[in-house]
């Protein structure tokens, strides 16, 4: 699924087939989970192939690696132009795209002080599909942002996700909603949540949540159309109580939710604030949206 015989990566100065990587089996990304990634997308435009927001996915990168103590030695404008060649060489333009920072051998706690970047990318639809989604509330709990460092990808921090994904397949859902320390709503598995109510919309505020660039791409496409929009903690009781909600990510783009739990939420997803902002997103990716925002709004 996601290499061909032909697929070319990029790992630490050279394109190569995936069958020629290397790796460490000392490597405390292996070990503790101390690495770093990125989610980004390409799209196939009437302008050619485009990244959507590579600067500020490249920039979130260097953070996680910061925070992370991680030594990265790339800039931003030669991670694009690295992605922009690998997308070439595999002959891409719709594409997911994974750059990832790997650390060196460490079986102590500190930090290690080598580093390795591995970019891929391959075709990959909608992560959550286009249906409406069956969400159940997690078990499991959003991590304490004083435990660690919730705004930066690293790697290790996913088995939460993956944990409350299982658990939410497990039980026949399509997805689950995790809480955070204070028991307000914080973000699915692996995507930002909004809720509609009364022609509003709420997503929780930084500071508990992954803060996705969908989301603040969403926030800004609100602003520009005239959509209200707050960023404001919520109970999963108010969730309940909404007209409709949805979620937000690079991998799922824009998915609208049938139900939450045992409430189904009774506004048609067609009629919704979420349903216009879908395709919004989708014509702003594509470089598309002014000509067609009186179509969608």
């Amino acid at each position: 699924m996601y290499s061909k015989d032909n697929s070319i990566i990029y790992q630490n100065g050279k394109f190569i087939n995936p069958k020629s990587a290397t790796g460490d089996i000392y490597s405390q990304t292996l070990h503790y989970g101390n690495g770093v990634f990125e989610g980004i997308r390409a799209y196939k435009t009437n302008a050619g192939t485009k990244i959507f927001k590579a600067k500020e996915h490249y920039e979130r990168l260097h953070y996680g690696a910061k925070v992370m103590n991680i030594p990265f030695q790339y800039t931003i404008d030669e991670l694009i132009d690295i992605t922009y060649k690998l997308l070439e060489l595999n002959e891409l333009q719709d594409a997911y795209i994974r750059p990832i920072i790997t650390t060196g051998a460490n079986m102590g706690l500190g930090s290690s002080d080598e580093s390795t970047l591995i970019i891929q990318c391959w075709e990959w639809g909608k992560l959550m599909g286009d249906k409406l989604l069956k969400v159940r509330t997690s078990s499991f709990q959003r991590p304490n942002p004083k435990s660690c460092f919730v705004d930066a990808k690293v790697t290790g921090h996913y088995i939460n996700s993956i944990l409350a994904r299982n658990e939410a397949s497990a039980s026949h859902y399509d997805e689950a909603i995790l809480l955070d320390m204070n028991n307000n709503v914080a973000e699915c598995s692996g995507a930002n949540v909004f809720i509609e109510k009364d022609g509003k919309l709420f997503t929780p505020p930084k500071g508990h949540i992954m803060p996705g660039i969908t989301r603040t791409t969403i926030i800004e496409l609100c602003q520009e159309v005239g959509i209200p929009v707050e960023e404001k903690h919520f109970s999963l009781e108010e969730m309940k109580q909404a007209d409709h909600a949805f979620f937000t990510g690079t991998a799922a783009e824009v998915v609208g939710l049938k139900s939450i739990d045992e409430y189904h939420f009774p506004k048609s997803w067609e009629s919704t604030l979420g349903y216009k902002l879908m395709h919004l997103y989708k014509q702003e990716v594509l470089g598309e949206r002014s000509k067609n925002l009186s179509k969608a709004v």
